[in-house]
């Protein structure tokens, strides 16, 4: 008899067999980017979507008002390389979030239109699914609204809703590519948000070894030295308080903000989520990440000023940065070097099955 996992995985593989069998007939076009992954998340029963999240995640949400289907994220795909949009065209989301560098950019800021620089280190959109809001400092509650903060930002692609119906409405690919995802070919931003805010909900990284082997069983899966530094972060090192882990799951991040000293220490402190409630409780404090490929998303923090984890670790180490609003979870650790080196190779375990993206041709 299997087990109840064993269950589940070979239940898993035949659906995504079955799924990309469905796939081989129905051209290009309705492949969503994920599907040429080594381990393909499968939609469920009859090839519905979402598909099952990947091992140490949850359930991928999916508003009800807009509801996940192929020809969605395909559109969704094609818009989030597409730079015609941008005021020079020359910035599209993937400018900024690229693929073979953790959907990050591997900058200390973003980088736009006319070269101009941004105000924020630029954070993955790997998971951002799993985020209750959007931006360091939470000022989008959803990936919808997200998508269009960088469009319309005159420091990023600097467009509007004009230009885009002026530029896609003059290609007769995304009439189409419209009328496919949305039932007729009318163009909005509204409509690119929604397809855009779709295709990253297809961008879930899960699978790590530390999954296989806190939620798959897998003993050899990680090192002793990992296995110790899992121990630390959740006991010394204290990590676990904001990047939390459960038994059936590990988001890593409870979607809350923190001030742990960064951006307090500068001439003007940044007020961070306070600017957008404008509650006083809440000067610097930013949004905690999901610690999630971390190992590829460098540089760190919301200003990106640590290029490396051994940098970020002793940041933590010596208890962040003192100012009255603190959290008062951020203290001095007293880590050793060993105890460092340890909680760097658990953080390496959780470089999981991050979907490969190509950059599409552009539609004509």
């Amino acid at each position: 008899m299997l087990g109840n996992r064993s269950c589940r995985q070979a239940a898993l593989c035949i659906r995504a067999a079955v799924f990309l069998l469905l796939l081989s007939g129905m051209g290009a076009w309705s492949v969503p980017p994920w599907a040429a992954q080594a381990n393909p998340p499968a939609p469920s029963g009859g090839g519905e979507l979402p598909p099952p999240p990947p091992l140490g995640l949850d359930d991928i949400p999916v508003p009800p008002d807009n509801p996940m289907t192929r020809e969605k994220v395909e559109l969704g795909r094609l818009l989030f390389f597409e730079k015609r949009i941008s005021a020079d065209g020359t910035a599209a989301c993937a400018t900024c979030h690229m693929p073979a560098r953790g959907f990050s950019n591997a900058r200390q800021y973003g980088v736009g239109v006319e070269g101009k620089l941004g105000i924020r280190n630029v954070p993955t959109v790997l998971n951002a699914a799993y985020y209750s809001s959007q931006f360091w400092d939470g000022r989008a509650k959803s990936l919808e609204e997200q998508a269009k903060g960088p469009i319309l930002n005159p420091a990023e692609m600097a467009s509007s809703e004009e230009r885009i119906v002026k530029v896609l409405g003059a290609i007769p690919a995304y009439g189409e590519a419209f009328r496919r995802a949305f039932g007729d070919p009318a163009i909005s931003l509204d409509r690119a948000a929604k397809a855009i805010a779709t295709f990253e909900r297809t961008l879930v990284s899960g699978g790590s070894p530390f999954d296989r082997w806190k939620f798959g069983g897998e003993e050899a899966a990680i090192s002793a030295d990992a296995k110790r530094g899992f121990d630390l972060f959740k006991s010394k090192a204290q990590c676990v308080k904001c990047h939390l882990v459960d038994e059936f799951s590990a988001p890593l991040t409870d979607n809350k903000f923190h001030n742990i000293g960064i951006g307090m220490d500068k001439q003007k402190p940044e007020l961070g989520r306070a600017e957008i409630t404008k509650d006083r409780k809440d000067r610097g404090k930013f949004k905690t990440p999901s610690l999630r490929e971390v190992t590829r998303t460098a540089p760190y923090m919301h200003d990106g000023r640590f290029n490396t984890l051994e940098e970020v670790l002793d940041f933590y180490d010596k208890g962040g940065h003192p100012n009255p609003s603190l959290d008062p979870d951020i203290f001095p650790l007293k880590l050793t070097q060993k105890e460092k080196k340890d909680l760097l190779a658990f953080l390496r375990t959780l470089e999981g099955n991050a979907p490969r993206v190509a950059e599409p041709e552009a539609p004509r």
